[in-house]
């Protein structure tokens, strides 16, 4: 029996999805704890490709019980449009399959109107990069006491009540201060109803089934969304999430005790990349030949916004940041195959900040703006890597890039991505293997 948390290490975008899949198949129960739909899973199964921005990955196994913890924020429509898309391919999701926490707060279309009002009033040079999912605004609702719960959903009396004082003060915001269309309180109260009905049988309390399965010495996954960069506490400050994607989160964010978390795996991408605003230490300018190839063999785009990932080499001050604030036991590399072709390959071992050296990315934003990496210069390899079925088969420089990563962090690859595929994965170590 083993608890394992699987986290994004850079700006996200790491291929968690992937990995997820890979460690399910020794899973009995699949957690996701914090994020909405703003991030998403993008994962390629007997050449099919599946995008999931709310449910966890591991719901294309029949056996396995996915479950969405406390720390989730959810939009219903995007839940059971998502729900209604496996069902059209075969896969129809039961209660059996899926738990939703009742604790887990709901996002509503008011949230989604503040997410755009307050973001165009941004001038370019604040705009945070937001989704426009009201990621933001739901968290803000949650830590003001004033949130709507999933589990409210199942009280018509106590959700009617909260929608009505919501509505009221959410309207007098869209209204006055940023000139925007109020919401129809009696249009969603109409359209949450029948969310009501459908999610109903999914819902419960997450915490105790977990508990549970522990007790009964069942293996639990856990899987956090967008990356540590992105942490509303450690991250590139605003330039963040709304939640804590840190692997700390993953107890928080669905009940379950901390001391039972036996490994914490970091999804390392073999560069590194980031969509929307914020620092980017290492990135190469658009326009920029290796970045563009990085971008172009990397399918480099958002899975929920499309937008393009600015790319650039890797950064071990990143990797080094997040196996302090995640307490890692193992990388998952991914990506690897991308880099195939490349003659000379740097790494950014640290960074100059007015005239010193600097070994962590800055608190103030300012300093992380101005901050220059220190890179080191690597061979590359020529050899195509998606053949690629052990580790005694990458070429000789693939090995040596690998092995400088764990010199400059201290973990050990335990998982090597070759390519997009399930198939296309070199497990080194199981952390399941207790």
């Amino acid at each position: 029996m083993a608890s394992v948390v699987v986290v994004g290490t850079q700006w996200g975008d790491e291929g968690k999805g992937k990995i997820v899949d890979l460690l399910t198949r020794y899973a009995d129960f699949v957690v996701r704890f914090q994020g909405g739909n703003n991030a998403g899973h993008t994962l390629v199964v007997d050449g099919k490709q599946y995008i999931f921005h709310i449910i966890p990955s591991g719901i294309l196994y029949n056996d396995k019980t996915c479950v969405i913890g406390n720390g989730v924020i959810i939009d219903p429509g995007v839940l059971l449009t998502e729900m209604a898309n496996l069902a059209d391919k075969g896969l129809a999701v039961t209660p059996r399959q899926l738990l939703i926490s009742a604790n887990a707060h709901l996002i509503m279309p008011y949230h989604q109107r503040l997410d755009h009002a307050r973001e165009n009033a941004l001038s370019r040079e604040k705009k945070i990069g937001t989704t426009g999912r009201g990621i933001g605004p739901c968290y803000m609702d949650k830590v003001g006491r004033v949130g709507m719960k999933v589990g409210d959903l199942l009280d018509p009396t106590l959700f009617n009540d909260k929608l009505q004082a919501a509505v009221e003060e959410k309207n007098f915001l869209l209204t006055n201060q940023f000139n925007a269309e109020p919401v129809d309180q009696s249009a969603i109260l109409d359209q949450f109803a029948r969310y009501a009905d459908q999610l109903a049988p999914f819902i419960g309390n997450v915490s105790v089934v977990l508990d549970q399965a522990r007790k009964q010495g069942k293996n639990i996954l856990f899987e956090g969304a967008q990356g540590t960069q992105l942490d509303i506490d450690h991250g590139t400050y605003p330039f963040v999430t709304s939640s804590n994607t840190i692997a700390g989160n993953a107890c928080i964010g669905s009940g379950f005790g901390p001391c039972h978390i036996d490994e914490v795996i970091g999804i390392l991408k073999a560069y590194t990349t980031r969509v929307g605003e914020g620092p980017f230490p290492t990135e190469l300018p658009e326009g920029d030949a290796i970045g563009d190839t990085l971008q172009q063999r990397g399918h480099e785009y958002g899975a929920t916004t499309g937008r393009r990932r600015r790319c650039g080499w890797f950064d071990a001050v990143v990797a080094n940041d997040a196996v302090r604030l995640n307490g890692l036991t193992g990388f998952a590399v991914t990506k690897l195959d991308v880099l195939s072709g490349l003659k000379k390959l740097k790494i950014a071992t640290s960074y100059s900040l007015d005239g010193a050296s600097c070994d962590y990315m800055p608190e103030n934003i300012r300093k992380a703006r101005a901050v220059k990496p220190v890179y080191e210069e690597v061979q590359g390899w020529d050899s195509e890597l998606t053949e690629v079925r052990s580790y005694g088969d990458l070429p000789k420089a693939a090995q040596s890039y690998l092995k400088r990563l764990e010199d400059l962090t201290g973990v050990a690859p335990a998982i090597v991505s070759v390519g997009p595929d399930r198939e296309q994965t070199l497990l080194l170590r199981n952390p399941f293997a207790q």
